[in-house]
């Protein structure tokens, strides 16, 4: 591991360039874009340089460890959510005024603790946008959307979002994550206040021209395949419950250390082949989302290897030690970085700290106030960039491909994330951390 210390700084680049070529390919490169294969290619030709690196200098099993104790499950827990979503079909019959849309935010950034960012996510994209057809103005739903239900909204439960869950399986109680509702409450609360008044200002200038608008819809709510919740709660069940670390006769690094991810996969076929092609249909589901996470998601694990590592090895003379430092640093990398590795690697520095005094309380080996420091930039900061958790990519292809133009990642950043997001996360800090 010494030998690591020495990561070239060259090393880091594919990585930049992995970053670089989602923000910029997009708006340049459209139609190569667009394709998922391509997307697969660049993922595969940026990951090499560090395959060949960490090959030559023994070190291989970081690259492995990675694609097998991270990538894979964390492909199969969003690919599994997206398919059992996907055969649950929720008809809302109901006008597309602030009071609804404002609801269903609401009710979103509830469940997303219990059934995952990207369950809540899925479950919930495909009722606002059929609601916000006849809308002109709903890139700001969408993008309300991704920032309360497919990130904030995960904070009270390991089951929200990886990183608690990584927290979870190092000491972290499943009742402590719920001491976190103020943080929660407040985040998600100024997000939908504001969001109410900006829709509701839109909403009332579109109402002038959109006759549509005007008239009264009765308030229905239908459910089709819902026996597929069944099998949501089996993925719940699996990843709360089916801890490999907690069963004797599960061997590490073999294939019975895989049964969480067994009997996930398991739910989702089940799931997948029990759901009739019509409802797959009626609820436009296709594979596209998914394959496009997949995709780029395995070029950034890979690139981003050394750069945790350089990360872990030096963050010593960082001089991170206070927890608004770990809030912030925390939050700016899983931005850009996967928030769960990002957050096991600032939990791994809070471990090697001394920390002076006898009255602080530990939680899962760190001090309470410096995990509840990881734990919500991790969660809030991931909808800062499409790329700052999963869901983010899979609402925006799915948006996509019902044919509306999402904004490229530069202007999602420049247009809502830095001017909304940014200063409510910091007003968190200044009353929490």
């Amino acid at each position: 591991m010494e030998h690591l210390l020495n990561i070239p700084i060259i090393l880091l680049f594919p990585f930049i360039i992995m970053l670089l070529s989602i923000a910029l390919l997009p708006i340049f490169l459209e139609k190569f874009w667009e394709n998922n294969k391509n997307k697969l290619f660049v993922s595969i030709l940026l990951s090499i340089p560090v395959i060949i690196w960490f090959s030559l200098n023994g070190a291989f099993g970081h690259v492995e460890e990675t694609i097998l104790y991270d990538y894979i499950p964390f492909i199969i827990l969003l690919g599994a959510l997206f398919v059992i979503t996907g055969g649950i079909l929720i008809e809302i019959s109901n006008q597309p005024t602030p009071l609804t849309n404002t609801a269903i935010l609401a009710f979103g950034a509830i469940i997303a603790s219990f059934i995952g960012t990207t369950g809540a996510a899925m479950l919930l994209i495909r009722p606002i946008l059929k609601i916000n057809k006849i809308r002109k103005n709903k890139i700001h739903t969408i993008l309300f959307f991704i920032a309360i239900v497919a990130n904030c909204g995960g904070l009270l439960t390991p089951l929200g979002d990886p990183p608690l869950f990584m927290m979870y399986l190092r000491g972290a109680e499943f009742t402590w994550f719920f001491s976190l509702i103020p943080e929660w409450l407040t985040a998600c609360g100024m997000l939908l206040v504001l969001y109410y008044f900006w829709e509701r200002s839109l909403y009332n200038s579109e109402k002038e021209k959109n006759k549509k608008l005007s008239m009264k819809t009765p308030t229905k709510i239908r459910v089709y395949g819902a026996y597929n919740f069944i099998f949501l709660g089996g993925v719940i069940f699996a990843v709360a419950f089916i801890n490999p670390s907690n069963f004797s006769f599960i061997k590490p690094a073999t294939i019975s250390s895989f049964i969480r991810e067994g009997v996930i996969l398991l739910m989702m076929l089940i799931s997948f082949f029990s759901t009739s092609k019509r409802l797959h249909k009626r609820n436009h589901f296709e594979f596209a989302p998914i394959q496009e996470v997949a995709y780029l998601f395995i070029g950034i694990f890979i690139t981003m290897i050394p750069c945790l590592i350089y990360l872990k090895m030096n963050a010593h003379t960082i001089g991170i030690e206070h927890p608004a430092q770990f809030y912030y640093a925390s939050g700016i990398l899983s931005s850009f970085l996967d928030n769960t590795p990002t957050a096991v690697t600032f939990h791994s520095l809070a471990q090697g700290l001394t920390f002076s005094g006898s009255s602080q309380t530990l939680i899962a080996g760190i001090p309470e106030l410096i995990l509840k420091a990881i734990c919500t930039a991790s969660v809030f900061w991931g909808s800062m960039t499409y790329i700052g958790n999963g869901p983010n990519f899979m609402v925006k292809s799915i948006v996509e491909n019902s044919g509306i133009k999402m904004p490229h990642f530069f202007a999602y950043m420049y247009k809502f994330s830095i001017i909304i997001l940014l200063p409510i996360f910091i007003i968190i800090q200044l009353i929490f951390i």
